[in-house]
């Protein structure tokens, strides 16, 4: 095995669970700085910019700076800059992100583009009804992430990944997805690790959106039993991760061992 010089973290049900510290997670973040292993976080929570992010992992206690959180919404941002640059853009989302989202033009009448967030009340019938039919118009649509559920305190809620396939049916057609499970963000956090998928570990709660996907990248994958994880789908999924803790909380232990 290659050197592991990065370490990728997913945020929500990996350190904090509706923005509560999970235990553990804060010694770990410091455990890695001090193994000096590059680190990086992926989320795909759209709700919050990332400097709101990192503000809200100090408040639980964790050293994270901005520049080291990587969101679909500004990876979607920088796709929509690149693929429709000056497009109008119909954005379904809840969460003032407009921080990083710079130079994106919003448009909820005449929209070039749709462009959906994080699932949340704002996705009720009339409103996915019109993406429907903008769909059938020929609008392209683009989603931030394609996460099928979340943890909260209070229980799993769906996301946005859980609509995909019926919005792509009754449209007739094709929906971009930026954030996890597609490749784009965790190619984007190895580069601001400066390392490569294949001498990184990613360590995250959702076995398919966040671990698998990962190794398919080319990461070490370390699944979690807090936040969203269910025994039940680990043991049901054809393909196992390459590693499974407890918690957060027992990565520097593996670490040690993948470093050696």
């Amino acid at each position: 095995m290659a050197r592991i010089d990065g370490v990728l973290f997913d945020i929500d049900g990996v350190l904090v669970t509706s923005w509560q510290p999970i235990e553990g997670a804060a010694r770990t973040l410091e455990a890695v700085r001090d193994l000096g292993v590059g680190r990086a976080f992926l989320t795909n929570t759209t709700s919050r910019t990332r400097r709101d992010i990192a503000a809200a992992l100090r408040d639980c206690g964790m050293d994270v700076d901005a520049t080291e959180v990587v969101t679909a919404t500004a990876l979607t941002a920088e796709y929509l800059r690149s693929t429709h640059p000056g497009a109008r853009c119909l954005l379904i989302n809840h969460g003032d992100i407009a921080e990083d989202m710079d130079g994106i033009v919003f448009d909820d009448r005449r929209p070039d583009v749709v462009v959906l967030g994080g699932a949340g009340p704002e996705f009720d019938h009339a409103t996915l009804s019109r993406v429907v039919e903008l769909m059938l118009d020929g609008v392209p649509v683009v989603a931030m992430q394609g996460g099928l559920t979340w943890a909260t305190s209070g229980g799993t809620s769906i996301d946005t990944g859980a609509y995909l396939p019926g919005l792509e049916a009754a449209g007739n057609g094709h929906i971009v997805v930026i954030g996890k499970p597609s490749p784009t963000g965790f190619v984007a956090a190895a580069e601001l690790m400066g390392t490569a998928p294949g001498r990184a570990v990613m360590i995250g709660d959702d076995l398919r959106g966040d671990v698998l996907a990962a190794q398919h990248t080319g990461f070490v994958g370390v699944l979690v039993r807090t936040g969203k994880f269910r025994q039940g789908v680990l043991d049901e999924v054809d393909e196992d991760p390459d590693h499974v803790v407890d918690s957060v909380a027992d990565l520097p232990e593996l670490l040690g061992e993948l470093i050696e």
